[in-house]
């Protein structure tokens, strides 16, 4: 009996040893990679991957990132899933020669474990808006004085750059606060937009671990206890299953048309389409096209920094450089147009992020094509739609026509060196005169000139 029980114990034991080995061979952890502006469709990769890796069995999620800033809308969205995400978040700026700047700063201090690899960098966290692009004289500033002209912008007494700068500052201690990290060095990113190698990043307490590789990395993570939701979590990296998520059709789909000279390009083809369709009513191929292309457009817009007056100037000076086509001014309304034209452009995208524009050769190649299409094209179709028809049915209305033979109601006629059967209420002679009023099959209605002339 003794022996039954003992033989119990172990094989409880041993099954739950298994039970636990199994489980830990099990664990996996997820690699995301971001590189480049952090856009829309970075935070929409970002929150579905997310979401597909808590459904999993995770032990963390890697974020491998190098990025020069983005988007603070798409910034901010990526840091709330990651203050909200159930499972630890490691993000790890990579390869040597990475960055994570601007908004990548902001990540990094939101993440539950902050990385770097040896020769990255991070910090000049300040909001690109108020970031001065020439010095008073006009010059680019130079690398020494660089610094001292942001500071000097930054004690400009305007209420909108203490607004945005306090605004930002107050964040990014809030993110350093909540993960314990070096609170005074994250306002410095702000106000002085000051950048921090990796290897004094990790004296300073701006981040948790310098590793030279991702093996280097996870052998630095095992045992390494983080609070994730208010709860303490050892990770453990011993028998992980690694699994990387790359973007799908959907992402991809999303950073074309939400690419700013891409969304432009669209709007334009649409705007073309629908002028086509309505000019030429029954085309079809113009209306469908310019109607999915404006609603992609659109969709992109709304998820873009669109500046709407940039928008209406656009839109304004196509409707001048039409009206010039409709009605010739002498080159105001098209002068004007193309002005409005390339004004809006420029200013359509509302944030200075670098790379992140509508490219003035775009502009100026879609502002030489429209001024074209509107003023020169739609100018010679409007011009020939007011001359006088010279074939076909219409052309007969109105055409002279001679009496072959004498008649009272009914007799030929020549009309065009063609001959007719003509139709009358008033007698005619051989060889008089007369207009076609209408047509009906193949007979004329006709009024002879002198005789109507006569009468009246």
């Amino acid at each position: 009996m003794k022996l039954l029980i003992v033989l119990n114990v172990c094989l409880m034991i041993f099954a739950n040893s298994f039970a636990q080995a199994a489980d830990e061979q099990s664990k996996q952890a997820f690699i995301l990679n971001i590189n480049g502006v952090i856009s829309p469709a970075t935070a929409d990769y970002f929150e579905r991957s997310l979401d597909k890796a808590n459904q999993a069995d995770t032990e963390f999620i890697l974020l491998k990132l190098d990025t020069p800033g983005g988007l603070d809308l798409s910034m901010r969205n990526i840091i709330k899933k990651i203050i909200a995400s159930p499972v630890p978040i490691v993000t790890y700026v990579s390869p040597s020669g990475s960055r994570a700047a601007s908004a990548g700063t902001y990540i990094l201090y939101a993440s539950h474990i902050a990385a770097m690899a040896p020769a990255t960098n991070l910090g000049a966290a300040t909001p690109i808006q108020i970031l001065p692009a020439v010095s008073p004289t006009g010059d680019k500033p130079s690398s020494e004085d660089e610094t001292e002209h942001k500071q000097s912008d930054m004690d400009l007494d305007d209420p909108m750059t203490q607004k945005m700068v306090n605004d930002a500052v107050a964040y990014i201690r809030g993110l350093a606060k909540l993960r314990g990290r070096n609170e005074d060095w994250a306002e410095q990113a702000v106000r002085t937009a000051a950048s921090l190698p990796a290897e004094e990043a990790l004296e300073k307490n701006v981040i948790d671990i310098v590793a030279i590789n991702q093996t280097d990395l996870f052998q630095q993570l095992d045992g390494r206890t983080v609070n994730v939701l208010g709860t303490e979590t050892t990770i453990n990296t011993v028998g992980l299953i690694v699994k990387e998520i790359v973007p799908d059709w959907r992402n991809r789909l999303l950073a074309v048309i939400t690419n700013p000279n891409i969304a432009y390009i669209l709007m334009l083809i649409g705007i073309y389409g629908l002028i086509f369709e309505f000019s030429n009513p029954g085309a079809i191929l113009p209306g469908t096209v310019g109607s999915i292309c404006l609603l992609l457009a659109l969709f992109a817009f709304q998820i873009l920094p669109i500046n709407y007056a940039g928008l209406a100037l656009i839109l304004l000076g196509i409707a001048l450089m039409t009206a010039e086509a409709f009605e010739p001014s002498f080159g105001i309304l098209g002068l004007g147009g193309i002005v409005a034209f390339i004004a809006g452009s420029i200013i359509l995208i509302d944030t200075d992020l670098p790379g992140y524009g509508i490219n003035i050769g775009l502009i100026a190649g879609f502002t030489v094509s429209t001024a074209a299409f509107f003023i020169l094209a739609l100018g010679l179709v409007f011009k020939a739609r007011r001359n006088p028809v010279v074939s076909g049915m219409e052309e007969m209305i109105g055409a002279e026509c001679e009496a072959l033979e004498a008649f009272e109601e009914q007799g030929r006629v020549r009309v065009h060196s063609e001959i007719w059967t003509g139709h009358t209420n008033i007698p005619m002679k051989k060889g008089e005169k007369a207009r076609v009023q209408a047509i009906h099959g193949l007979v004329l209605d006709i009024a002879p000139e002198n005789k109507k002339e006569n009468q009246l």
